[in-house]
């Protein structure tokens, strides 16, 4: 039974968590070692950090399609692909750490961070949006390695689903993260089913967290709407230099 201290621990974390899955990606790094520090073992950590991560995206779709804001079906088929790597993923988390591929990834995550904060507006603004034919095809092979790396521990992935989306098929910032919440909530449950299956989930735990993760979903889809992208850029520059700092340092 945790205590209330513990329990407001985990509605905070999950809200600020919720808020920065949804505007760009990493709120993973601030969960998994609260789990960690409340006493669950790494890989019952991860999979229970799941539960919020899948309420929170399953909040931010709702909030992003209530301001009109979707990627559908285009980011079902890509939610499809990734839960077929998460699967994998998933697997492997269960049974091994990552730290050297947090290093690798820390490079990765400072380099698409910035090629997608600082890329060139005018440009941008004329390009259609490629999501069919060919495009599909290879965006779907694309999040099926994606989806490996989000089935395995998900912390920073936000980074890499937005440059992918919007360097190869040309999405805005803001149907970016509507197509990207979407598509996360669909390999999450995946992996969850694989985490629950194997024992490394505490569901009561998870439901603490999510229950931040829920409002911090909604709250920013919204606002972030509502704001623009400029707000999207700033808290993903932010993001990227601290997820950096924490994969290769801790």
């Amino acid at each position: 039974m945790e205590s209330i201290q513990e329990i407001l621990i985990l509605i905070i974390s999950g809200f600020v968590a919720g808020v920065i899955n949804t505007l760009a990606g990493g709120g993973s790094l601030l969960t998994l070692p609260i789990l960690i520090f409340l006493g669950l073992p790494s890989n019952v950590a991860n999979g229970t950090n799941r539960i919020g991560i899948l309420t929170q995206s399953i909040s931010g779709t709702l909030g992003y399609k209530s301001k009109g804001v979707s990627a559908y079906p285009f980011n079902i088929y890509l939610g499809i692909a990734a839960s077929i790597g998460a699967l994998i993923g998933a697997q492997i988390a269960i049974d091994i750490k990552g730290e050297l591929f947090n290093r690798i990834l820390a490079i990765i995550i400072i380099v698409v961070g910035f090629l997608i904060v600082f890329k060139p507006k005018d440009k941008f603004k004329v390009l259609k949006e490629k999501t069919k034919g060919k495009y599909l095809i290879i965006s779907c092979i694309g999040f099926f390695f994606i989806g490996i790396y989000g089935g395995f521990i998900n912390a920073g992935i936000g980074v890499v689903i937005m440059l992918f989306l919007t360097r190869y098929n040309h999405m805005t910032l803001i149907k970016t993260n509507a197509a990207k919440v979407a598509l996360v909530a669909i390999y999450t449950f995946v992996a969850l089913c694989l985490f629950a299956y194997n024992g490394k989930v505490d569901w009561i735990m998870g439901l603490w967290l999510s229950l931040g993760t829920i409002f911090g979903g909604w709250f920013s889809s919204r606002w972030s709407v509502k704001k623009g992208e400029w707000v999207i850029k700033l808290t993903l520059l932010i993001m990227v230099i601290l997820m950096a700092i924490k994969l290769w340092f801790f």
